[in-house]
C-alpha cells in the first residue's frame, strides 16, 4: 500500500511538471484569459495577405495599436506557481509593421508583492523579424509570495505588431549534473603551434591570410614573453627568428596556420607571442591581436597596443573551446594597412590547472598562514593540563569574500540562510544604480536598496556601493541623456547628495564612475574635470568611504582599451586633479584565467599604492567542474 501511495505521488509530480499554468495557450478559446497590457489585442487567421500563417492551431494573437515599447499582450499567472520552482517559457513569436522589420521581443514578469511593491522580472528575449515565427525561450524563479504575478510580451518600437502563436510555462526539468571532463594526453604546456620560430628560414605551415608576403627576419628576442615563462618556467634560448609580414593591404592580413586537430575541448589555452610594428603609418601606436577563426567564428586569443619603433612587445592571452570545432585556423592581424607586422615565438599551450592549485596552496601556507602559540595562565603549577584536548575553531573570516545580491534574492529564506553564513561582503547587482534609483526623473526608488541594506548591516556583511554613475552611454537613463550641460552637472551634484547623504557610513566603498576606460559620457558632456569633480564631492559627502575606479578586460589581455598601463594612466590623471581614490577595482569578467596573465597585469597596477579589489567575478562554463578549477587559477 505504502508504494502505491509513493507511485502515485510520483505520478502527480509528474503530471505538475507537464501542466502548462498558461490558460488557452493556443487561443482555441479565442482570447480568454488574454488582454493587452497598454493596448488593443486581436486574432487573425492570417495577416499580409496570406503571407503571415500560424505555424500551430487555427489563430495568433496580435497586439496592435502600441504606442509605447512596454506596451503587449499579457495574462495573469498569480495562484499557479509555486514559489522557488524554476518555470520554463516558451513561446513562438513575430513581429508585423511597415516601418519595422526586425525588433528584440522581450518575455517580462511583473509582480506585485504583498507590501504593494512592484517588481519587473526579466525572463528572455529574442531576436524577431516580420519574415518567420522565431522561439523565445527562458526561465524564472519567484522567491516570495507576491500577491498579483503578470506575464507579458514588450520590446518592439510603438508601431510594431507582436505576433504570439503559442505559449507555454511549465517547471523546468531538472539539469543532470555534468561528468568532470575528460583530458586525453593533454601535453600541457606543450606548443601546439608549428615552427614557430622559423628556423632555417623554413615558412611552412604558415600561409598568408589575404594578399600580403611572408619572409624570415633576424633579430627577435632570444627568450619567451615574460608571461609564458612565468607559466613554463625555464625555457632554452630562442633562435631569434621572426615572420614579416608586408604588402598588407587590409588591417586583417598576416601570416595564419590551421591547429583544428590540436585543440582539446575544456583544457584553456595560453597564448603568447612577441610583436612588433614597421612604420607606413601616421599613429605612433597600432593594436595587434592574436584571433582564432573558429567555424567562421572570431575569438579574442589575446591583444596589445603596439609603438612604431624598435621595441618588441609581449602579447598574451587565453581561450577555451568547449564544442567541436570543424575548422580551427590561427592568425594574426591588426595594424593598419600598409603597416608591417613582425611575429616572434608565437606560444598557444594548454595550462595545467591543478599545478596552479597545487602550487597556490603553497603560497598560502607561506603568505597567509602562521604558527600560533596558545598560554594558559590562572592554573596550579601542579596541574598536568594533558590528556586534556584542546580545541581552536576558527569562526570568522576576516579574508573579504563577497557576492552580489539582488532585491529577489532576499524574498528567499534559503538564500539568505547561505549568504549570511558563507560571506562578509556584497554588492547589489542593479538597485543602486542611477537608472535604478531614479528611472524617471525626480522619482525616486530606494526602497529596493534599503531593504537589501538592512540586512547585510542586521548580518555584519559589509557593503559595496556600485555604483554612482555609469560612464557608458547606453548604461544612462534616457532622461538623463537628454539634459544639458548646465541640468547635467546640477543633477549630478543632486545625485551625489541624494545618495551620499542618505547612506553615509553605511556603504564601506562606492565604485564612483564605472567603467571610464569603455565610457565617456559625462566627461563628453561636462569636461575633463568632472570626473575629478565625483570623486572629491563624494569623499566630501562620505569621508568613511573609500572610493574605487572600477573597469573590466584590465586583467586578461583582451582588450587593448583596459591594458594595465592604460589603467595606471587613467588613476594618475585623476589624481592629478584632486580626485581621492582610494581604490582600484578589478571586474574578474574571464572566461579563460591564466594565473600569470592576471598577476602581471596586478603587479603593474600595484605600483599605484592602492588596495586592489575584485568588484566582481564571473565564470561560465558549460562543464561546471571546471568552474573552482577556473576559480583556483586567478587568486594568489
Amino acid at each position: 500500500m505504502e508504494k502505491t501511495k509513493k507511485m502515485n505521488h510520483a505520478s502527480d509530480d509528474d503530471n505538475e511538471k507537464q501542466e502548462n499554468i498558461i490558460q488557452n495557450p493556443n487561443f482555441e478559446d479565442g482570447l480568454d484569459s488574454w488582454s493587452g497590457r497598454g493596448c488593443k489585442v486581436v486574432l487573425h487567421e492570417s495577416m499580409d495577405g496570406g503571407r503571415i500563417m500560424p505555424l500551430s492551431g487555427h489563430v495568433f494573437a496580435a497586439a496592435t495599436e502600441r504606442k509605447a515599447t512596454w506596451n503587449g499582450i499579457q495574462q495573469e499567472i498569480s495562484g499557479r506557481f509555486r514559489r522557488k520552482h524554476v518555470y520554463l517559457v516558451t513561446a513562438m513569436v513575430r513581429i508585423f509593421g511597415k516601418a519595422v522589420t526586425s525588433a528584440t521581443v522581450q518575455a517580462t514578469l511583473w509582480v506585485l508583492n504583498a507590501n504593494q511593491r512592484e517588481q519587473y522580472i526579466g525572463i528572455a528575449n529574442v531576436q524577431a523579424t516580420n519574415n518567420a515565427w522565431v522561439e523565445l525561450k527562458g526561465k524564472f524563479i519567484i522567491h516570495g509570495s507576491p500577491s498579483r504575478v503578470i506575464l507579458f510580451l514588450e520590446g518592439p518600437p510603438p508601431g510594431a505588431d507582436i505576433l504570439l502563436n503559442n505559449l507555454v510555462v511549465k517547471h523546468a526539468p531538472r539539469n543532470r549534473p555534468s561528468p568532470p571532463p575528460f583530458y586525453e594526453n593533454p601535453g600541457f604546456g606543450v606548443n601546439i603551434v608549428e615552427n614557430s620560430e622559423v628556423r632555417d628560414g623554413a615558412i611552412q605551415p604558415w600561409f598568408t591570410l589575404g594578399n600580403c608576403k611572408l619572409s624570415v627576419g633576424q633579430g627577435a628576442p632570444r627568450t619567451l614573453p615574460p608571461m609564458a615563462r612565468d607559466t613554463l618556467g625555464p625555457h632554452i634560448p630562442l633562435g631569434g627568428n621572426y615572420i614579416l609580414v608586408t604588402n598588407r593591404t587590409q588591417t586583417w592580413m598576416g601570416p595564419a596556420q590551421m591547429i583544428t586537430d590540436k585543440l582539446k575541448l575544456f583544457l584553456t589555452y595560453q597564448v603568447s607571442a612577441w610583436v612588433k610594428i614597421g612604420g607606413g603609418v601616421s599613429s605612433s601606436s597600432q593594436n595587434v591581436n592574436i584571433a582564432l577563426s573558429v567555424d567562421n567564428q572570431w575569438v579574442n586569443g589575446g591583444q596589445v597596443e603596439v609603438t612604431v619603433g624598435e621595441t618588441w612587445h609581449e602579447i598574451a592571452g587565453s581561450f577555451r573551446l568547449e564544442k567541436q570545432p570543424q575548422n580551427v585556423m590561427v592568425y594574426v592581424q591588426g595594424p593598419a594597412a600598409g603597416v608591417d607586422l613582425m611575429i616572434a615565438a608565437l606560444q598557444i599551450f594548454p595550462v595545467d590547472r591543478r599545478e596552479r592549485i597545487r602550487c597556490l596552496r603553497k603560497q598560502a601556507d607561506q603568505v597567509r598562514k602562521r604558527d600560533i602559540i596558545l598560554k594558559f595562565t590562572g592554573l596550579e603549577s601542579s596541574l598536568d593540563l594533558f590528556p586534556y584536548i584542546v580545541k581552536v575553531k576558527q569562526t570568522h573570516n576576516s579574508f573579504p569574500i563577497g557576492t552580489c545580491i539582488n532585491r529577489t534574492d532576499i524574498d528567499n529564506e534559503d538564500f539568505v540562510d547561505f549568504f549570511t553564513k558563507n560571506f562578509n561582503w556584497a554588492v547589489f547587482g542593479n538597485e543602486l544604480k542611477w537608472y535604478w534609483t531614479e528611472p524617471e526623473r525626480g522619482k525616486l526608488n530606494y526602497q529596493d536598496a534599503d531593504d537589501m541594506l538592512d540586512l547585510c548591516i542586521g548580518n555584519n556583511i559589509n557593503v559595496r556601493g556600485h555604483c554612482l554613475f555609469w560612464e557608458v552611454e547606453s548604461t544612462v537613463q534616457p532622461w538623463v541623456r537628454q539634459l544639458n550641460k548646465t541640468e547635467l552637472m546640477n543633477a549630478v551634484q543632486k545625485r551625489l547628495t541624494d545618495v551620499l547623504s542618505r547612506y553615509k557610513g553605511k556603504f564601506k566603498h562606492y565604485d564612483v564612475n564605472n567603467e571610464m576606460l569603455h565610457g565617456s559620457f559625462y566627461q563628453d558632456r561636462l569636461g575633463k574635470g568632472a570626473r575629478a569633480l565625483m570623486f572629491n564631492m563624494s569623499h566630501k559627502l562620505d569621508p568613511s568611504a573609500v572610493l574605487f575606479v572600477n573597469d573590466y578586460h584590465v586583467e586578461d589581455g583582451d582588450d587593448t582599451r583596459s591594458s594595465p598601463d592604460k589603467y595606471t594612466k587613467l588613476v594618475l590623471d585623476l589624481e592629478a586633479q584632486g580626485a581621492a581614490i582610494g581604490g582600484i577595482g578589478i571586474q574578474g569578467h574571464i572566461d579563460s584565467p591564466v594565473g600569470a596573465t592576471v598577476c602581471s597585469a596586478l603587479d603593474k597596477l600595484s605600483v599605484l599604492g592602492h588596495p586592489i579589489w575584485f568588484t566582481e567575478l564571473d565564470v561560465s562554463s558549460s562543464n561546471e567542474n571546471n568552474v573552482m578549477g577556473f576559480l583556483g587559477a586567478i587568486y594568489e
